[in-house]
């Protein structure tokens, strides 16, 4: 057996053994660094440039870093993997009663059982209210949890709640049919009158305004500063679901908003193979619907969760391609000898378009148009299309395409799909990462098959 050998008997390069000596070795010299105006002032003499100003992270780095590297909390996660840990445990153990004491009163953030809070999840709420802008989140197992969660928090029963008719479907329903039975009262308005918000303000003490902006799929906008500056006179809080536009593409708590839901299920995960919801806004708010989420018990996995957090590291890679993408399209297609109408707020005929343009940076990857063609015909363009699979859902990295008067109100009368302005031959196309190339020469072979 070779002899066994220390540092000092190895020869090593004069710099690495000047790194093992010990530090209060003679050898080694305390430095003191120049400041960077000071050595900038010597490497440029009396040119020397302004410094400059801290600046705040972007979307980009955000999205990457937030809640992790740039987190408030991120050191107590005491692991140095560069990927966020999936913490699979449901329950968290105390060193003594005394921590557990100072867990109760505040003085010790940690966590106590999977249903209130979990180290994963706890990074992912805190990406999402970076990018949101907010001062807390609460990440749910779906869109629909988010949405029902804040409205049983925040409407006490003989309130009132303004919503659209644009709103989403399933949250109309339960908005219109749930709600009531709790002494809840509701009315919904046309966003293409939102004057008659304000008449209603004028007359009704009204505890929430609710809409989804841009709309599904017709992509109407909400003006959400008009709005928030009008219910925020008569102490109403405003509610957006931002989910068609990502947090890329809007922050509705800069423009006045109290509340933003998501589905996270959407763009923020964005590879279709997830489900989640979220909701953001000041801590006072969302501790209140925490509180109701914990009796519902809607919380969502560890591993759910470690999914959007990868996710959210390339959606605002994904969602530039999303924008891009959908805008070019919705510009050929406006002007295609087979296509009706196009329905998307980036268009500059779109009457949606000025609001749009004064609130979003982008538009979005969904694009709504109605195909010169009857209901079979409509079917014949989906059915020969080759890239986009017919499915519901978007904001993920395949192109999905569906038809509403077949994929979600098949079966309704004709009177139901016009209230909600559903023609049997509108198309809506969630565009995914695919080439453009590709994608534009998809849907103009289709357009000939009718």
């Amino acid at each position: 057996m070779a002899p066994s050998t220390t540092v000092g008997q190895i020869s090593l390069p004069r710099q690495q053994r000047r790194l093992l000596q010990p530090i209060h070795s003679p050898k080694h010299k305390r430095v003191t660094a120049t400041p960077p105006a000071g050595l900038i002032q010597e490497l440029f003499g009396g040119d020397a440039p302004q410094l400059l100003k801290p600046r705040s992270a972007s979307d980009e780095t955000l999205a990457v870093h937030a809640g992790e590297k740039l987190g408030k909390d991120a050191d107590e996660a005491l692991t140095d993997s560069i990927a966020t840990p999936i913490v699979s445990g449901t329950t968290h153990w105390f060193k003594s009663s005394e921590d557990l004491i100072a867990f109760k009163e505040g003085r010790r953030h940690s966590h106590e059982y999977g249903r209130y809070s979990n180290p994963t999840v706890k990074v992912l709420e805190d990406k999402i209210s970076a990018l949101e802008r907010a001062e807390a989140t609460l990440v749910t197992s779906s869109g629909m949890n988010a949405i029902v969660t804040t409205l049983l928090a925040l409407v006490p029963s003989g309130g009132h709640v303004v919503t659209t008719t644009d709103c989403y479907s399933e949250a109309r329903a339960f908005i219109g049919d749930r709600l009531s039975k709790m002494s809840i009262r509701s009315t919904f308005i046309d966003l293409d009158d939102i004057e008659s918000l304000e008449a209603i303000l004028e007359k009704d003490e009204v505890t929430l305004f609710y809409a989804d902006s841009p709309t599904n799929p017709l992509l109407k906008c909400v003006d959400i500063r008009l709005v928030a500056e009008l219910c925020h006179r008569k102490g109403t809080l405003v509610c957006i679901d931002s989910t068609l536009a990502s947090p890329i593409n809007q922050k509705p708590l800069t423009l006045g908003a109290d509340i933003v839901l998501h589905s996270a299920t959407k763009y923020m995960a964005g590879h279709h193979d997830v489900i989640a919801g979220c909701v953001s806004g000041s801590e006072a708010l969302i501790s209140k619907i925490r509180a109701w989420h914990h009796d519902l018990g809607g919380a969502i996995s560890p591993n759910a969760a470690y999914m959007i957090i990868r996710g959210l590291k390339t959606m605002a890679l994904r969602v530039e391609a999303h924008n891009r993408t959908a805008l070019e399209m919705a510009r050929l297609l406006e002007y295609h000898p087979k296509i009706e109408r196009v329905h998307y707020p980036g268009l500059e005929s779109n009457p949606w378009h000025q609001v749009a343009k004064s609130q979003m940076t982008g538009y979005g990857g969904v694009v709504s148009f109605e195909v010169k063609s009857d209901l079979c015909g409509t079917m014949r363009f989906v059915d020969a299309l080759e890239i986009p699979l017919i499915a519901t859902s978007l904001g993920g990295c395949e192109s999905l395409v569906q038809q509403p008067a077949v994929m979600s109100f098949w079966g309704k009368d004709a009177e139901e799909k016009a209230k909600n302005g559903i023609k049997d031959n509108l198309v809506r196309f969630s565009f995914g990462i695919e080439k453009f190339e590709d994608l534009r020469d998809d849907i103009l072979q289709a357009l000939e098959k009718i």
